[in-house]
């Protein structure tokens, strides 16, 4: 019986399933399978936030119609076999940094896939190149581990990918508070694995946000390397903009940390 199947599951910890382990584990046909599971998820004991793979959903959370999108992605992403990351204003709050909760849950991965809408929870994906030599931690959930990039990386994403972080306001919001965590000198190792101007940027908000302390080591990792000046928002106008000459930044709009 599909519900036995899914009880016994939760009672030794696993709250994921694929129709394929369910199909197998009832010993019955794809159809009637799918049946069975579509009866719990009208139930809302289950939920899929894609398909062929299931979440169980235990009362606390038949509010949000699915688990946490943190409980379920490491599951998805073995089940893919996708390497990942939780990153930019999601990682930020593993580290304290939330001042604003994202509103949904942001998963780098190497190629660009469709968001996931499961009930009321939403995970987009970013791509991002050489992914698998980006640095994170590990952090446990309700249902696992999920790894999430270094505060580090964190922040070098944030400079790189601010339309998915909220603007540059938003990012150097964040930045003030993942300060208190980075390694300024981990920061040269984080950036060599993105493109220059990211770390051009990130210098130049990190001093925004009040954080040059953290800042200096990322400083001669720039006189070393950069040879040319970046906008500081790319594809808008830099006119007569300021130039910083420590970050080779043209500074093309304005930016405040929200204290």
């Amino acid at each position: 019986m599909a519900k036995d199947y899914v009880e016994g599951l939760a009672t030794r910890g696993r709250y994921h399933f694929t129709s394929a382990e369910a199909r197998d584990a009832l010993g019955v046909s794809t159809n009637a399978a799918t049946k069975a599971l579509h009866r719990l998820k009208s139930q809302r004991a289950l939920a899929s936030p894609e398909r062929e793979f299931y979440v169980i959903v235990p009362p606390e959370y038949r509010s949000l119609g699915c688990l946490p999108a943190e409980q379920f992605i490491p599951a998805l992403m073995a089940v893919k076999n996708l390497p990942y990351y939780a990153g930019l204003l999601s990682a930020a709050q593993y580290y304290g940094a939330a001042h604003h909760r994202p509103q949904a849950f942001q998963v780098f991965i190497e190629k660009n896939r469709r968001p996931i809408n499961c009930g009321k929870v939403r995970a987009t994906f970013i791509a991002r190149k050489r992914l698998q030599d980006v640095p994170v931690r590990k952090f446990n959930t309700a249902r696992g581990e999920i790894r999430v990039s270094s505060p580090e990386a964190t922040a070098v994403d944030l400079a790189g990918y601010p339309q998915h972080a909220g603007g540059l306001d938003q990012v150097a919001t964040v930045l003030a508070e993942l300060a208190e965590t980075i390694n300024g000198s981990l920061l040269p190792a984080a950036a060599a694995i993105a493109p220059l101007p990211w770390a051009q940027r990130l210098g130049y908000l990190l001093e925004v946000a009040d954080a040059t302390g953290v800042a200096d080591p990322l400083k001669e990792y720039v006189r070393t390397h950069a040879r040319e000046y970046t906008a500081l928002v790319p594809g808008v106008d830099v006119g007569s903009a300021a130039r910083n000459a420590d970050w080779k930044v043209l500074v093309n709009t304005t930016v405040e940390a929200e204290s």
